[in-house]
């Protein structure tokens, strides 16, 4: 079934990742669309695959011209590269806890299950550009709910343990619901034996920053508000070319050589919004 099983764990093909490693560039959808299948096959053996692979998939949706740029040309030899050093991923013993590590940035979340410090499978997903507007403390709870959604039939009837890097999520329990997600996160978890654990600096200092704020007692949650013509914004990349074509770039790099860059999910250029060809949001701020 394309995998190979034995004493040390669970082991990728070598012969389906040799086809992956001589897969030649597609040069349209049909090609495109079979080379992810088979790397999506494996995408539990392989960290951030959600987000490597995001300027591939965008090019699958409906009305996006195929167009192989370079920014796809990099995500297409990532993937592959990715493959070929697939680690080997362990059998689960229920006998032992289970650890589950979650990490949400500005363009996705990822998680791994593990059991002695050894993954046993790997789970990520890009944001879409309406939880890209989301707060960090509403994206770490969307990488615990898509985590316990994913592995509950390991966790159930059993004590683990959920690592984060937001400190505020140690009293999930006991903070006041003032969001849908929260209270979704909550009913996710209400039948489960768990612990949650903070780990510091899985991702970043601008992460680790914002944990230390919130370990004030008064501070339970943060909410922004964001003004309507931002919203507005937002919703109309999906309707412009360039735009889509520079989230996909930021999506592997903070910044691209032109200086665009990605600040919770709004695009600017040398710290100034951008607007791009939106005139409906051009002409809400007039």
């Amino acid at each position: 079934m394309g995998h190979i099983v034995s004493s040390q764990g669970v082991a990728t093909e070598p012969s389906k990742i040799q086809a992956v490693t001589q897969w030649p560039q597609p040069s349209n959808v049909k090609q495109l669309r079979g080379f992810l299948g088979l790397t999506g096959y494996y995408r539990r053996f392989i960290k951030h695959y959600g987000l490597i692979s995001r300027p591939l998939t965008q090019m699958l949706k409906k009305g996006v011209q195929f167009q192989w740029t370079p920014l796809a040309q990099e995500a297409f030899l990532l993937l592959k590269k990715a493959l070929t050093e697939a680690p080997v991923l362990a059998i689960p013993d229920f006998s032992q806890p289970f650890v589950i590590e979650t990490d949400a940035s500005e363009l996705g979340m990822g998680a791994v299950l593990m059991q002695n410090g050894h993954p046993i499978s790997f789970l990520s997903k890009s944001f879409s550009s309406r939880s890209r507007a989301f707060s960090t403390y509403e994206k770490e709870c969307l990488a615990i709910i898509m985590a316990i959604e994913k592995w509950r039939s390991y966790l159930h009837g059993h004590e683990f343990l959920i690592r984060t890097d937001h400190k505020s999520l140690l009293h999930l329990e006991n903070q006041k619901v003032v969001s849908k997600i929260q209270q979704k996160a909550l009913l996710k978890l209400m039948d489960l034996r768990y612990k949650i654990q903070y780990k510091k600096g899985i991702t970043n200092a601008a992460v680790d920053a914002l944990s230390r704020v919130m370990e004030e007692p008064p501070i339970l949650a943060i909410s922004l508000s964001t003004p309507t013509w931002l919203n507005r914004l937002q919703q109309g990349y999906e309707d412009d070319d360039e735009a889509k074509q520079l989230l996909a770039e930021l999506s592997l790099h903070e910044e691209n050589s032109r200086g665009f860059s990605l600040h919770n999910g709004i695009i600017k250029k040398k710290d100034r919004i951008w607007m791009g060809n939106n005139t409906v949001a051009q002409q809400h701020i007039l």
